[in-house]
């Protein structure tokens, strides 16, 4: 009987084996981190133009080109979708409270209206914000996850620097001074506020939210 050489059936079937049981398996992980960064990067844009309402998870897994199932692997649910989606998003904003604890509480307010100007005012940071806060206020679902990364990652950092008994509230009047402001000028484009120099709002603002911040 011939003897089978090295690379005959017998090794090319376990080849074949292996590269079917890869595939049935796990997708290798550089594989894993681009699919799950695809499916984020269309959550966000169809968030963006859709709205938490129309937006689906079949909607997603088709813009990017995968299927629904991986969708829910990496992510669950639509909510769960959103919020993965708008925390990326919102990542920049969450570093506000650097410009309080960066410095002198009695300068805190100008420097936390300069950081949310600047973040606004940023294209690149502005239109995903933007999708952010159109779906919040239309959908109680979506305002229920933004509330949520608001409160935890925003709001209780800045109160923990004030170091007062109200310095939960007092961080989230600051808050609704700025994000009244940005409905005003981003939103809903409310002249004369929407053209308006942002220096003249940083004037105007900076003594409001101080004194929100460590007024009596």
């Amino acid at each position: 009987m011939t003897d089978l050489p090295p690379d005959g059936p017998t090794a090319g079937n376990g080849t074949a084996s292996g590269a079917a049981a890869r595939r049935r398996g796990r997708p290798p992980r550089a594989e894993s981190a681009d699919t799950r960064d695809r499916i984020l990067t269309a959550a966000r844009e169809e968030f963006s133009e859709r709205g938490y309402e129309k937006t689906s998870v079949r909607g997603v897994a088709k813009a990017a080109g995968v299927d629904p199932a991986l969708v829910h692997h990496y992510f669950g649910t639509k909510e769960q979708v959103f919020e993965a989606a708008i925390t990326q998003s919102f990542a920049p904003a969450v570093e506000a409270p650097k410009a309080i604890e960066e410095g002198p509480l009695d300068g805190a307010g100008e420097r936390l209206v300069r950081f949310f100007l600047g973040v606004w005012e940023n294209p690149a940071t502005r239109t995903p914000l933007l999708a952010i806060v159109r779906s919040a206020v239309t959908n109680e679902t979506a305002a229920a996850v933004f509330r949520r990364i608001i409160a935890t990652q925003v709001l209780r950092r800045i109160a923990g620097r004030l170091d007062l008994p109200d310095a939960e509230l007092r961080a989230e009047l600051a808050a609704a001074q700025l994000v009244g402001t940005a409905m005003l000028r981003y939103v809903i484009k409310v002249e004369p506020l929407a053209s308006a120099d942002p220096e003249l709002i940083v004037a105007r603002l900076a003594p409001v939210v101080q004194g929100h911040l460590t007024g009596p």
